[in-house]
């Protein structure tokens, strides 16, 4: 078999796996989210089952249907590269109970906290902390 339709077939599957867990967190029958979304129901059942891999195009509309980032979708179905991540950002992203809203939402808080002691550390002499405070040394055993 050719490894790039495998590759292809799974990012269908993936996506369409990543839709129904959405529309079932907002509480949305495919019915609704067709509607929604301007996407037929029997397409946007072999979407979620992985039968057809969605254009851009209908991933904004169904991204739109659900109230989420059209780029948390393009990200799922390979179109976009996935976001830097790291501890907080990655566990942030894999928590099955935040709406993608939320998990924008903390995102944006989280950077800018990290923006702002980026910017006090430039700020403030070598050896203090981010709240400008001396660190002794022996205190950290």
């Amino acid at each position: 078999m050719d490894k790039v339709a495998d590759l292809g077939r799974d990012l269908g599957r993936d996506i369409g796996e990543y839709i129904k867990a959405q529309r079932n967190t907002a509480k949305i029958s495919l019915r609704q989210l067709s509607k929604l979304a301007g996407v037929s129901n029997p397409y946007l059942s072999q979407i979620e089952r992985g039968l057809r891999k969605p254009s851009a195009e209908i991933l904004q509309q169904i991204a739109k249907g659900l109230r989420i980032s059209a780029e948390a979708l393009y990200v799922q179905a390979g179109i976009l590269d996935v976001p830097v991540g790291g501890p907080v950002p990655d566990a942030v992203r894999a928590d099955p109970e935040l709406t993608e809203r939320q998990k924008q939402v903390l995102m944006d808080v989280y950077e800018s906290f990290r923006r702002e002691n980026n910017a006090i550390r430039q700020s403030t002499p070598e050896g203090s902390d981010v709240d400008g405070v001396k660190q002794d040394p022996k205190s950290e055993e």
